[in-house]
Order: C-alpha cells, then structure tokens, then sequence
C-alpha cells in the first residue's frame, strides 16, 4: 500500500482549517500532517513536516501566500502547492500561478472535487484552468532563443496538458526515463524551475490553445 499524500493546510481562519482537516482525515490516501495560520508559519511547518501538497490561501494577515510560495520555492521545498481562494476573479490568483503554485480551487469546491485536486497536483498535474489560461496568454512572452526539439516540443505539450510522465510515455510512446530526460532538457533550455512554469511558457507563446 502506498504512503498516504502528507497535506499541509495554510489559512488564517481556524474554522476553515478546522473543517479541511475534517474531511482530509477522512480519505484513505490523504493525511493532513500540520496546520499554520500565516506565510511565515507555512515555511516553519513545511521545513518541519516535509508534506507533499500545501493547501494554501493567499489573503493572510502578514506574510501573505503569494509570499509563502516564493518562500518555499526558496527553500526548495519539494510540496506542490494547491491555492485555496475565494476570490472569484481569475486575476487574483495570476501572481500565485506566476510565483509556482500547480494550481488553485475555490473555498466553495465541492470537498471530492478538493480531494481530487490534492491528488492531481501530487501526481504532477497542473491545473490550469482556462479563465487563468487566457490571462496567461495574453502576458508578455518569455525571450526567444529557446531551441527545443520536436519531440522535447511534444513533451511540453502534454506537461501544459497537466500530463504526468507516466501519462506522456504513454501517449508518446517513451519509457518514464526517456521522458524525465527529454522533461529536464525542457526545463533547462526554457530557464524555468518546474513543471508549472513551463506549462505557463507553453500557454503565453501559444504553443498550447488557452480556450
């Protein structure tokens, strides 16, 4: 049997934290392993717990979550991280997307679709999703000058797609290994960190329909 997905859940409303951890604990596969009220909290418990996912607001008193996540980027914290918003305007969550977050749902998500998220995001998913998309491509390009190849160019395609590796060597035709090199070259000639940036890359220039 695999690990449960070790979650971190970052809000400052002890009711919202309170009823997240409710409904986590309940999934068999997902295991909520430390709260933290603000930014500056996140980074003390992700150092300290080392979770998988990091469901986080962004409106906190303080260190804020946009701020929280170029803090574990920093850090080089290995969570992915799941934004948590009520704000309805897609703009609001660009500067998370942009600062690494793998994705974002609002605090009135129906609580399957929020457990359906973690896991998605811990296997390597990207949600982007299409309201975000647009905003993202109507931004200024990244420089020119990267050279990929046609099938490095396949690659990118599928990880804006939200495709893990295992899902791209299927689609492609690769072994996960081809795939996690032809991933790295990827990021390499792009200049970007992770998956996510390159999946932004990819929507900006086009190279992936935002609609």
């Amino acid at each position: 049997m695999t690990e449960p997905i070790r979650v971190l859940v970052v809000d400052d409303h002890p009711v919202v934290r309170q009823g997240l951890r409710t409904f986590l604990d309940l999934q068999d596969d997902i295991t909520v392993v430390g709260e933290a009220a603000d930014g500056a909290g996140c980074l003390e418990a992700a150092e300290e717990l080392d979770p998988d996912v990091v469901l986080l607001d962004l409106k906190m008193p303080g260190s804020d979550g946009v701020e929280a996540l170029r803090g574990l980027r920093e850090r080089g914290q290995r969570a992915r991280v799941l934004v948590v918003t009520s704000f309805p305007e897609p703009a609001a969550v660009l500067p998370a997307v942009r600062a690494g977050a793998a994705g974002y749902v609002y605090k009135d998500v129906d609580p399957p679709a929020l457990a359906a998220a973690i896991r998605a995001v811990h296997a390597g998913h990207v949600l982007l999703h299409p309201d975000v998309a647009r905003l993202l491509a109507a931004g200024p390009d990244r420089p020119a000058g990267a050279h990929l190849t046609a099938r490095e160019r396949d690659v990118l395609t599928e990880i804006a797609r939200g495709r893990s590796n295992r899902e791209i060597a299927r689609t492609l035709g690769l072994s996960e290994k081809t795939v996690k090199a032809h991933v790295s070259a990827v990021l390499a000639k792009l200049g970007v960190q992770d998956r996510t940036q390159a999946a932004l890359y990819a929507v900006r220039t086009g190279l992936v329909d935002a609609s």
